[in-house]
C-alpha cells in the first residue's frame, strides 16, 4: 500500500471506538486524521487523547477531500443517518455491529453505498481472530466431516450507558451479542439459517431490555445451532466475555475458544484474576483488511450485506420471543 488511507471516526459513543482509533494510529497503512462527535465534550476529549481535530459539525468533516474512509462507532440507532451522509460524501464506510437496529435501515445503507459507489463494510472482527480462522479452515477441509450440530456462546458483562437503552441500542443482549456468532455461522456453513426460536428474559438486572437469552437456529443443510448471547458474566469476571463453539460432525468434533490465547495473572494486590491476551490483534487485522479494500478496490472481509444478514437473525429472534414459536429469517431482496 503506497500511502496510508486517511480515516475519520464518527462518534466515540461505542466502547470499541478507542481501540479502533488506537489501531488506526498503530498501523502504517492507516492514518487517523479527524473525529466527529455529537457529544462535544466526549469528542474533544478523544481528539486530545489521539492528537487529532474533533468536529461538532458532521458536514464540515465530510467536506474534507483528504478523508477517504470513516468508521462509524455511534449508538446503534444512528448508524443509518451517519452512513447515508458519509456515502453521499464519497467516503468508504466501516460500520460497527449491528449494522443497524432494523432491516429497513440496513437496506437503506446498502442502497446508498451502491448509489454513491463506496465500500460499506461491517465490523465483524472475530472473522480476523486466528482461532476462528483456523476453525473455518478445518471445517472447509472436511476435518470433522459434515457438520451436524453446533453449540455456541457469546457471553458478556453488562455494558455501560446507552447499550441498555432500547431507543438507542435497539434491544439488549440479543441485539448486542447475537450478530458475531450469527456471522461466524453463516461464514462457516456458507448458508443463512431458515428460522430461529428464541427465549429471552431480563431477570438478571431487571432492565427494560433482555439480559439473558437462548437461541436455536436451523439451517437448510439440517445443521442445528444453539447460541447463548447473555450478559451473564459478573463484574468480577476477568474479561468482557467470550466467543466459543463446539461443532459436532459426521467424523468428529471441533472446539473453538476464540480468546483462549491468554495469560492468567493472579496479582497479590488484587482479589481478581486477570486475563492478558497474547494473540494477534483482531481489531488491527480487520481495519487493515478494510484499508486494503479501500486502496485496492477489493471486497472487505464482511460486507454491508453480511451485516444485514446477521441482523436478520436478530430480527427473527425478537419475533420468536414475542410469538413463542420459531420465526423465519427474512431472505435478502433480489
Amino acid at each position: 500500500m503506497s500511502t496510508p488511507v486517511r480515516f475519520a471516526i464518527l462518534s466515540m459513543a461505542h466502547v470499541h471506538a478507542p481501540a479502533y482509533a488506537a489501531a488506526l494510529q498503530a498501523l502504517p497503512e492507516t492514518e487517523l486524521v479527524a473525529i466527529w462527535d455529537d457529544d462535544s465534550e466526549r469528542g474533544l476529549r478523544a481528539g486530545t487523547n489521539f492528537g487529532v481535530p474533533c468536529y461538532v459539525d458532521l458536514h464540515d468533516l465530510l467536506r474534507r477531500d483528504d478523508i477517504e474512509a470513516v468508521i462509524i462507532t455511534s449508538e446503534n440507532v444512528n448508524h443509518r443517518d451517519l452512513a447515508l451522509a458519509a456515502a453521499e460524501a464519497g467516503k468508504a464506510i466501516l460500520c460497527e455491529k449491528p449494522i443497524a437496529t432494523v432491516i429497513d435501515d440496513a437496506e437503506a445503507m446498502i442502497a446508498a453505498a451502491q448509489t454513491y459507489e463506496v465500500i460499506l463494510a461491517t465490523a465483524f472482527p472475530v472473522r480476523h481472530n486466528l482461532p476462528a480462522l483456523r476453525t473455518r479452515e478445518a471445517l472447509r477441509s472436511g476435518a470433522i466431516g459434515e457438520p451436524i450440530a453446533i453449540q455456541a456462546t457469546n457471553h458478556g458483562t453488562l455494558p455501560p450507558g446507552w447499550f441498555t437503552s432500547r431507543d438507542r441500542a435497539g434491544g439488549g443482549a440479543v441485539m448486542d451479542h447475537t450478530v458475531h456468532v450469527a456471522d461466524l455461522l453463516r461464514w462457516y456453513l456458507g448458508q443463512d439459517p431458515v428460522d430461529v426460536y428464541a427465549e429471552m428474559s431480563n431477570r438478571l438486572y431487571g432492565l427494560s431490555v433482555e439480559d439473558t437469552a437462548f437461541l436455536t437456529l436451523r439451517f437448510p443443510s439440517g445443521v442445528v445451532a444453539t447460541l447463548d448471547p447473555s450478559w451473564s458474566r459478573p463484574p468480577s469476571f476477568p474479561t468482557w466475555g467470550d466467543v466459543t463453539m463446539e461443532i459436532a460432525g459426521t467424523r468428529g468434533t471441533l472446539q473453538l475458544d476464540a480468546f483462549a490465547q491468554r495469560l492468567v495473572l493472579s496479582p497479590a494486590q488484587s482479589q481478581h484474576v486477570e486475563w492478558i491476551g497474547w494473540g494477534a490483534d483482531m481489531d488491527r487485522a480487520m481495519i487493515l483488511d478494510f484499508a486494503r479494500a479501500v486502496r485496492n478496490g477489493t471486497p472487505p472481509a464482511a460486507s454491508g450485506r453480511d451485516g444485514e444478514r446477521a441482523l436478520a437473525v436478530v430480527a427473527a429472534a425478537y419475533a420468536s420471543a414475542q410469538s413463542g414459536r420459531p420465526e423465519a429469517v427474512a431472505a435478502p431482496p433480489d
